[in-house]
C-alpha cells in the first residue's frame, strides 16, 4: 500500500478522489440539508436592470448656435421579465390608478377602439378608409388600384417599376400611400395581421371578438369595465409587442408628473419591473427656423419594430423621420447606459452586478447660418403675403406694393456658398414647427399639416421640402445655358441682331412679352443686352442657329441647338441631383425622348377620363381589355400611323360607332402629330419653358456655379460630426466653357439687377453692392382643381348645364360607381361623367372645368453677389407668385442680411 502512495500518479488521483468527496458532501449539505435556508435567502435576492437613456446628439449651424437640442423629462417603464400574468395585471392597473390620479397619460398605441358601450373597431380600417376618402378614391379599392390611380393622376412613367414608381411619388410629389409595394398591400392591414398573429388570430376576426379573445389570453379580470380593460391590454400590448427583445424596458408613460415619481419610487415595492427613466425630449429652440433642414421626430411604425428593436432600440423610442434628424439618425443617437444591480425582497439595491454608462449621440454641425434662415423665411413669408392680399411688403430697402395673387402662398429661397457649395439658408413656405413631434405629434395636428387641396399638386403643404423636391420651369433664368452653349459653338457675343417681334410655328406664335403686350420690340441687340431685357426673340435666334428676321444662320457651329443647350444644363446640375443629404427631386431636361413619355401619358390620362364617352359597354365592363386598348393607342405615339389606318384600328375596338372619327381626328391631330419633337419644342426649350423642371436647390447652385467661373460643387447641407470622421468633399465638376463665357454673362446678369432695363433694377439700381440676377416668369398649363369637385359641380351646374338638376346628376353617379367601379375610381370622376351623360354629350372637358381658376405663373429669380467675385448665389421660386422680378424683395433682403449692409 505504501509502494503504491509513493507513486506520484497515484498521489494525484488520491488527491483527485479525496477533492471530489468533499465537493460532494458539501453539495449534499447545501442542496439537501440546508435547502430551506438557501431558498429563503435566494428569494430575498433578485436582479434588476436600470436603463439611462442617451441623449441624442445636439444640431447646430455653422456658427455653433444650437438648433436641436434635448430637454430631460421622466418616463415610466416597465419590464415584464420573470413576472406571471397575474403580477402584470395587478402592477399596470395600479399603475393606471397612479397615472389618471395625476393626469399624466399613458401610451395609446392599441389598434382596437371603443366607440361606444360595446361597439369595438379596428384603427387599420378606418385609416385605409380616411386616405382612400382623402384622395377622393372609392372605399372599395384594393392597394394596387390605388396605387395605379395614383401613377394615373401623377403622370408616373409606366416604364418604372414600382419601387421606382413610389420614389417617384414620395420625392417629386410628397405623397406617401400607406401602401407597401413590396406585397402591393396596405400597409395597415399588414400591420393588423402582425397584430392579431400575436395572439394567434385570423385576419378576419371581428374587431369585438378579437378584443375579447386578448382580454381572455391576458386573463383580466372578468368583473373589469371594457373601458377599463382596454387600458390593460394597451400597457399588455405593448409588453409583448418586443417579441424577443422583451428584456428591454418598455415606456408606457412619457414625461410624468413629480408627483407620479415620487409615489412610483415611494412604492418600488409593489411594483417590480417598473422603473422611472430620466430621458431627454427634442428640443427646437427657435421653432419653425430650418423645419425642413432638421426634419422631425415619429414613432417606429410597426413595420420597423424588428429592424430598430435589433439596433437595439425600445419600440416606444421617437427616430428620426425626415431631414437631418433622419439622415443622421444613426450619429445622432446615443447608446443608452444599463446598470444591472443585486436588490432584495425590499427592492434595496446590495450590490452593483454591472456597470455601462450611458454614450450622448453625436452633435452634428450644419452648413446653415441661423440668422440668414430667419431672414430668408421671414421675407418669404411677407412677400408671399403682400402678394396674395396685393399688399405692401415693407422693407428698408423700399416698399414694394404688389397686384393681387391670391395664389400665392408657397414658396422657397435658398442660399448657397459660391466657393464651398454649402447651404446657408433653405427656407419655405409654408413650414412646421418640429416641437410638435418632440413627445408625439396628435391626430388632429398631424392632419393640420397634410396639404390643404390634395386634389392640387402646387397647394400648400407643410410638410413639403418646395427647396428640394419642388421641380417646375424655370422660365428666361434658364437662358444662361443657352448663352453658354451658343458661346461655346460660335456665338460672338457683341455682333446685334435684330429682334424681329415674334416667330410662327405653324398656328402658333412665339414672341417677346412687349411683342405680345403692345407689339414693341427690342430692336437691334447683343447677348449682354438680350439677357438684360430677357428678349425671348433673341434666344429664339440662339437655340435655332438662325437669324429669323434675316433669313440667315447665325454662324455658329452646326451642333448647336436642342442637344447642345441639354448637355450644357446637366453641366451646370439641372434635371440631375444635387448631391444634398436630403430627398431632392433630380427634375428633367426637354428631350425628344421627354416629350413622347409626356404624349403617351397625356393621351393614356385622356382615354382613361373618357372611357364612357368613347368605348362600348361591353369593353367598359371588362377592364382587362380595356386597358390593352389603351395601351395599344398610346404605343402608337412611337409609329405614328396615318389617319385612314387609325379609323380601321380603332373600329376594330369597340369604339362607339359616333364616335369613330371624332376619336380618329383627337388621337391623330392632338397627340400622335405633336409627340415628335418640333421647332416649337425648340423655341420653347430656348426660354426655360416645355419639359424642363428644376427645384429652388438646383437653380441656387446653377448660379454658383455660374459665378464660380464654371466650377460646380456638389451641395451639402452638413459641415462636421463631432467625434466622427472628416467629411469628405467630393471633387466638383467643372463646366466645359472658357472663362470668357462665364464673364460675358455676368456682365448680362449685372445688367438685369443695375441696367436701365433691368427687370430687376428697381430692386438693385440703387443697392451697395452689385449682383448679377436674372429673372423669370414661367407658365403653368391647366386649372386648379377644387378640393371637392362635385362641390364646384353643384355650385356652377345652372352655367355648366342649364335645367340639369343635381340630384340627377347624383342618382346617375351612383349608378356609375356601383356598375364600373374600376373606371369610375372616385365620386368626383363619376359627377363629371354623370353630368355628361346627362347633357347627351354636348359638354365635354372644357365646359365642366370653365369656371376654374388659372394657375398664375411661377416666378423665379436667381442671382449672385457681389458681381464681379461672387461669395454667395441665391434662388428664389414664388409658386404661382407672377413674375420673376418679385422675387427680387426677398433676395435683397437675404443680401443685405448677408453683407451686414447699413440700412439707408
Amino acid at each position: 500500500m505504501l509502494r503504491l502512495l509513493k507513486n506520484r500518479n497515484n498521489q494525484i488521483m488520491l488527491a483527485f478522489i479525496l477533492l471530489m468527496i468533499v465537493l460532494l458532501l458539501r453539495l449534499f449539505v447545501l442542496t439537501v440539508i440546508q435547502n430551506e435556508i438557501w431558498r429563503e435567502r435566494a428569494s430575498d435576492l433578485t436582479t434588476k436592470t436600470l436603463y439611462t437613456a442617451a441623449p441624442r446628439g445636439r444640431i447646430l449651424d455653422r456658427n455653433g448656435i444650437v438648433l436641436a437640442d434635448n430637454t430631460s423629462t421622466f418616463n415610466l417603464t416597465l419590464n415584464r421579465s420573470g413576472l406571471s400574468s397575474a403580477t402584470l395585471n395587478r402592477v399596470i392597473a395600479a399603475l393606471i390608478d397612479i397615472l389618471e390620479r395625476n393626469q399624466d397619460v399613458h401610451i395609446e398605441d392599441f389598434p382596437i377602439l371603443l366607440e361606444g358601450a360595446d361597439t369595438f373597431a379596428f384603427t387599420y380600417d378606418s385609416d385605409i378608409d380616411n386616405w382612400l376618402q382623402s384622395q377622393d378614391m372609392s372605399d372599395h379599392f384594393t392597394a394596387q388600384q390605388a396605387f395605379d390611380e395614383l401613377r394615373r393622376r401623377y403622370d408616373v412613367s409606366p416604364s418604372l417599376d414600382v419601387y421606382d414608381a413610389q420614389l417617384e411619388l414620395q420625392n417629386r410629389y410628397g405623397v406617401y400611400p400607406p401602401i407597401s409595394v413590396r406585397y402591393m398591400e396596405f400597409t395597415p392591414i399588414l400591420e393588423k395581421r402582425t397584430f392579431l398573429g400575436r395572439y394567434s388570430l385570423s385576419s378576419d376576426i371581428s374587431a369585438a371578438e378579437a378584443f375579447q379573445q386578448i382580454r381572455v389570453h391576458y386573463q383580466i379580470d372578468p368583473a373589469m369595465t371594457e373601458a377599463r380593460a382596454r387600458k390593460m391590454m394597451i400597457l399588455r400590448n405593448a409588453l409583448d409587442a418586443s417579441g424577443y427583445y422583451s428584456y428591454i424596458p418598455v415606456t408606457v408613460a412619457s414625461d410624468v408628473s413629480y408627483e407620479t415619481v415620487i409615489e412610483v419610487k415611494e412604492r418600488s415595492a409593489e411594483f417590480p419591473g417598473v422603473d422611472i427613466m430620466a430621458e431627454s425630449v427634442r428640443d427646437y429652440p427657435f421653432g419653425e427656423a430650418a423645419g425642413h433642414v432638421l426634419g422631425y421626430m415619429g414613432v417606429i411604425a410597426e413595420s420597423e419594430k424588428e429592424s430598430y428593436l435589433e439596433q437595439g432600440y425600445n419600440t416606444a423610442d421617437l427616430v428620426g423621420k425626415t431631414g437631418i434628424e433622419n439622415a443622421y439618425e444613426s450619429q445622432l443617437r446615443g447608446t443608452d447606459g444599463m446598470k444591472v444591480v443585486q436588490v432584495n425582497s425590499l427592492g434595496e439595491s446590495i450590490s452593483t452586478v454591472s456597470d455601462t454608462q450611458a454614450s450622448k449621440g453625436r452633435d452634428v454641425t450644419l452648413t446653415i447660418d441661423l440668422e440668414l434662415q430667419q431672414t430668408a423665411e421671414q421675407a418669404l413669408q411677407q412677400v408671399l403675403g403682400a402678394l396674395e392680399e396685393g399688399g405692401t411688403f415693407q422693407s428698408s430697402w423700399g416698399d414694394v406694393t404688389f397686384p393681387e395673387y391670391a395664389n400665392a402662398n408657397v414658396g422657397a429661397a435658398v442660399v448657397l456658398d459660391v466657393e464651398r457649395g454649402e447651404v446657408l439658408a433653405m427656407a419655405n413656405v409654408p413650414s412646421f414647427d418640429p416641437n410638435l413631434f418632440a413627445a408625439g405629434i396628435s391626430n388632429t395636428e398631424w392632419n393640420a399639416l397634410q396639404a390643404k387641396n390634395p386634389r392640387d399638386p402646387l397647394s400648400p403643404a407643410p410638410l413639403f421640402n418646395v427647396a428640394a423636391r419642388t421641380a417646375v420651369q424655370p422660365g428666361s433664368a434658364f437662358k444662361m445655358v443657352v448663352a453658354a452653349a451658343a458661346l461655346e459653338n460660335g456665338l460672338d457675343p457683341n455682333k446685334r441682331y435684330r429682334d424681329d417681334g415674334a416667330i410662327a410655328v405653324g398656328n402658333r406664335t412665339f414672341g417677346c412679352l412687349i411683342w405680345n403686350d403692345s407689339r414693341q420690340t427690342h430692336g437691334y441687340i447683343n447677348l449682354t443686352e438680350a439677357l438684360e431685357v430677357s428678349c425671348n426673340y433673341y434666344f429664339y435666334n440662339l437655340i435655332s442657329n438662325y437669324d429669323h428676321a434675316m433669313g440667315t444662320s447665325m454662324g455658329m457651329d452646326s451642333a448647336m441647338g436642342a442637344d447642345a443647350v441639354t448637355d450644357y444644363a446637366l453641366q451646370f446640375g439641372l434635371g440631375a441631383p444635387t448631391g444634398i443629404e436630403l430627398p431632392e427631386t433630380a427634375g428633367t431636361i426637354s428631350s425628344s425622348e421627354q416629350k413622347m413619355a409626356a404624349t403617351i401619358t397625356a393621351l393614356r390620362r385622356l382615354l382613361h377620363a373618357r372611357t364612357e364617352w368613347y368605348f362600348d359597354s361591353d369593353v367598359i365592363q371588362d377592364s382587362e381589355r380595356l386597358e390593352q386598348y389603351i395601351e395599344e393607342i398610346v404605343a402608337w405615339c412611337r409609329e405614328n400611323p396615318s389617319r385612314s389606318q387609325i379609323l380601321t384600328r380603332l373600329a376594330a375596338m369597340s369604339i362607339k360607332k359616333e364616335r369613330l372619327n371624332e376619336l380618329t381626328d383627337l388621337v391623330k391631330f392632338s397627340y400622335l402629330n405633336q409627340a415628335q419633337w418640333n421647332k416649337a419644342d425648340l423655341l420653347n426649350m430656348a426660354i426655360g419653358q416645355g419639359g424642363i423642371a428644376c427645384t429652388p436647390l438646383q437653380m441656387a447652385n446653377y448660379a454658383a456655379t455660374l459665378g464660380n467661373g464654371g466650377i460646380r460643387n456638389q451641395v451639402r447641407l452638413v459641415q462636421a460630426v463631432d467625434g466622427g470622421p472628416e467629411i469628405e468633399k467630393p471633387l466638383p465638376e467643372r463646366v466645359n466653357a472658357a472663362p470668357e463665357v462665364f464673364e460675358t454673362i455676368l456682365e448680362g446678369m449685372r445688367r438685369v439687377a443695375h441696367g436701365t432695363g433691368g427687370s430687376a433694377s428697381a430692386y438693385f439700381s440703387n443697392f451697395p453692392v452689385e449682383i448679377a440676377a436674372k429673372t423669370g416668369s414661367a407658365e403653368k398649363s391647366g386649372k386648379i382643381n377644387p378640393p371637392d369637385e362635385a362641390a364646384y359641380l353643384k355650385e356652377n351646374l345652372y352655367r355648366i348645364a342649364p335645367g340639369l338638376a343635381w340630384a340627377d346628376v347624383e342618382e346617375r353617379a351612383e349608378v356609375l360607381m356601383r356598375s364600373n367601379p374600376l373606371v369610375f375610381s372616385s365620386l368626383n370622376e363619376a359627377m363629371r361623367s354623370a353630368l355628361v351623360q346627362l347633357s347627351g354629350y354636348t359638354i365635354g372637358a372644357e365646359e365642366l372645368d370653365a369656371y376654374k381658376d388659372d394657375y398664375d405663373n411661377f416666378a423665379w429669380f436667381v442671382c449672385c453677389a457681389p458681381a464681379e467675385d461672387p461669395e454667395i448665389a441665391i434662388a428664389v421660386l414664388l409658386v404661382q407668385g407672377g413674375q420673376g422680378s418679385f422675387g427680387a424683395a426677398v433676395a435683397r433682403e437675404i443680401l443685405a442680411k448677408y453683407f451686414a449692409l447699413d440700412t439707408p
